[in-house]
């Protein structure tokens, strides 16, 4: 079988990796894991005993977990696709420091906003605790985004990379959690996201996500289940 990758919704940080399986252009199936239904089926422990996704079973039955591992993964089955480069490159290393940094800073940075939604039974102070703490995290990490792509086309340069896939499923995240006017306190990032928010593949994600069939480049071969698999 085609690999399977396990998403999350709704607005999981799968998001990214679906973007990625439709720009490498390779077929593929997913796995939905509904992420507000718990506790998860438990013959999820078999692919991610952490109960986390994205989650890749590869062909051979061995699972892959963890985003940069993934979308290097992914990278590596076709580098001319140049959503990649060969390990060992400067461009490797450049991409490997982005990755790092969305994964790490910048999704950490919505960390008190999800446990704020999350979370019955806070006081008022708490709450508002959380929400400032988090717009102050996610503002830093969008000021540094925004100076970036101040003079680049892409995250990497003047060609997209699996940075930028990775980048609008937790860039949404700012509109999602409605913190500030993108468009006016970060205008590089906020072009950024809506020039990918139109691209074929991000609007595929977007549909998968509200549970609906799109058929995208045709690599998509549908949904299976865990007791399927």
């Amino acid at each position: 079988m085609e690999p399977v990758l396990f998403y999350g919704a709704p607005q999981g940080c799968s998001f990214g990796s679906i973007v990625a399986l439709e720009w490498l252009g390779k077929p593929y199936r997913l796995c939905r894991i509904e992420m507000l239904e718990q506790p998860w089926d438990a013959l999820y422990a078999k692919v991610n005993p952490l109960f986390k996704t994205p989650a890749l079973l590869l062909e051979d039955g061995e699972p892959l977990t963890e985003s940069m591992a993934i979308l290097q993964h992914l990278a590596a089955r076709d580098l001319e696709t140049r959503l990649g480069f060969v390990q060992g490159s400067r461009e490797f290393d450049r991409l490997n420091q982005m990755l790092a940094y969305l994964n790490t800073d910048f999704f950490a940075a919505f960390g008190p906003l999800w446990t704020l939604y999350d979370t019955q039974g806070m006081s008022g102070v708490e709450q508002e605790m959380l929400r400032r703490l988090g717009r102050e995290s996610v503002a830093e990490s969008c000021a540094y985004l925004d100076k970036l792509l101040a003079e680049r086309e892409w995250l990497l340069g003047d060609e997209r990379s699996m940075a930028d896939a990775y980048f609008v499923g937790i860039a949404r995240w700012a509109e999602y959690h409605r913190l500030f006017d993108l468009k006016q306190e970060y205008p590089n990032l906020a072009r950024h996201l809506a020039k990918l928010r139109d691209d074929p593949a991000v609007r595929f994600a977007e549909a998968i996500e509200r549970g609906e069939q799109p058929t995208g480049k045709g690599h998509f071969k549908g949904h299976v289940s865990l007791r399927e698999l």
